[in-house]
């Protein structure tokens, strides 16, 4: 009987063991330091080179991360039906950590999942569009928000119009823009 409960145990050990294992396997990626050599994915210029948050995202089997200029063109890949869905982690620029909007940080990542989010604020993207600035703490968030405007929400409460359209809170989309944003719009992206 000893032995019978002896192998039980060894093999409940081994079973945890194994549980541990997959569990700390699961875990996100963490994030990587933000450095010159990184590359905005849709802007094609350096990232350090725009103010404002900024994000990466590490996708499954892939060991390096997409970068981008701004938190709002990481959302935008995770709405586009074109891009890969294979995603371990999103990481944005935790503003509540940032020095300043011009200098957002390159270590002060949070999981954009965890992040509360201020949309519809007078401060504007890198690339000069409207921007979701991330915070890792919520005060913080109000803070920015009671100073330059907006709302605060959370990463699934990020509307897609906001992302996708012309960045505004009120269901507007980028169609009825005037004829010359879009006009500028198409000019920005190209350069």
């Amino acid at each position: 009987m000893k032995r019978f409960a002896w192998a039980a145990l060894i093999l409940a050990a081994g079973l945890l063991a194994g549980c541990k294992d997959e569990a700390s396997s699961s875990a996100p990626p963490p994030p990587h330091v933000l450095t010159a050599d990184a590359i905005g994915n849709y802007c094609g210029m350096n990232v350090l080179e725009h103010p404002g948050p900024k994000a990466q995202i590490l996708l499954t089997g892939w060991p390096e991360p997409i970068w981008f200029s701004s938190a709002r063109d990481a959302f935008a890949f995770t709405m586009l039906p074109e891009e890969a869905k294979n995603i371990a982690a999103i990481y944005v620029s935790d503003m509540a950590r940032a020095e300043s909007w011009e200098n957002p940080g390159i270590a002060n990542w949070i999981e954009a999942r965890q992040a509360s989010f201020v949309i519809g604020s007078d401060m504007r993207s890198g690339m000069g569009a409207a921007e979701a600035v991330p915070f890792g703490d919520r005060a913080a968030a109000e803070r920015f928000a009671a100073q330059y405007g907006g709302r605060i929400v959370s990463f699934s409460e990020v509307p897609s119009d906001y992302i996708l359209g012309s960045g505004q809170t009120d269901g507007h989309s980028v169609l009825d823009a005037p004829p010359q944003r879009l006009a500028e719009r198409q000019e920005h992206h190209v350069h």
